[in-house]
């Protein structure tokens, strides 16, 4: 059987380093397309659109809903939705790339539901809550309520690791770039995905 296209799958609290080792990952010389995400939250100022995300507005992203075009999508607050469109990922499936995603919990979990053993979910996980709570603070992106929001979630979504075919946590984080590097390198070789 030849070596098909597979998904990596990175999911974790916000604050947990996510962003970064994926961005690391991307910089690899790995056989992979990052999966730009859509969501209806308005663009930070260096955000460009279908760069960064596709920026929709709420009603927008409820259309497309409804016409089924999402792999996976959540409403993480009231109208602000984060989602994978089917036609992002089979474009970069067609052109032999395997995909890259940085997605939610619940989202993570709908990919690996729908691809199977195609798919590789790996949890990033914080240290503890306090040590997300003073990276979000340092970050200075969010005000203190929705730093308060994001801990709350981070809580719930700690829930979701053990459902992820790896958890690597993100103490140090060369050491986390280096482990996701090797569980991606070693799954995208592989025919097979063994659970640990």
């Amino acid at each position: 059987m030849e070596n098909e296209s597979k998904l990596v799958v990175f999911s974790a609290p916000s604050g947990s380093g996510k962003s970064t080792i994926v961005n690391e990952l991307l910089k690899q010389e790995l056989p992979l397309a990052f999966s730009v995400s859509a969501t209806s939250r308005p663009p930070r100022q260096t955000e460009e659109d279908g760069v960064a995300y596709y920026f929709l507005t709420p009603e927008q992203f409820r259309e497309k809903i409804a016409r089924g075009d999402f792999l996976e999508y959540e409403e993480v607050y009231k109208d602000r939705y984060y989602g994978t469109l089917k036609s992002e990922v089979e474009q970069i499936l067609q052109q032999g790339n395997s995909v890259i995603f940085d997605v939610d919990v619940v989202g993570a979990c709908n990919i690996k539901k729908h691809y199977g053993n195609r798919a590789l979910t790996v949890f990033i996980q914080p240290p503890s809550i306090d040590v997300l709570k003073q990276r979000l603070e340092k970050r200075g992106t969010d005000a203190p309520d929705v730093i308060r929001e994001r801990l709350d979630k981070a809580a719930r979504e700690l829930d979701f690791a053990p459902a992820f075919d790896k958890i690597i946590i993100n103490d140090d984080l060369e050491t986390a770039c280096a482990e996701a590097f090797n569980l991606v390198r070693s799954f995208l070789s592989s025919t097979t995905v063994s659970h640990s």
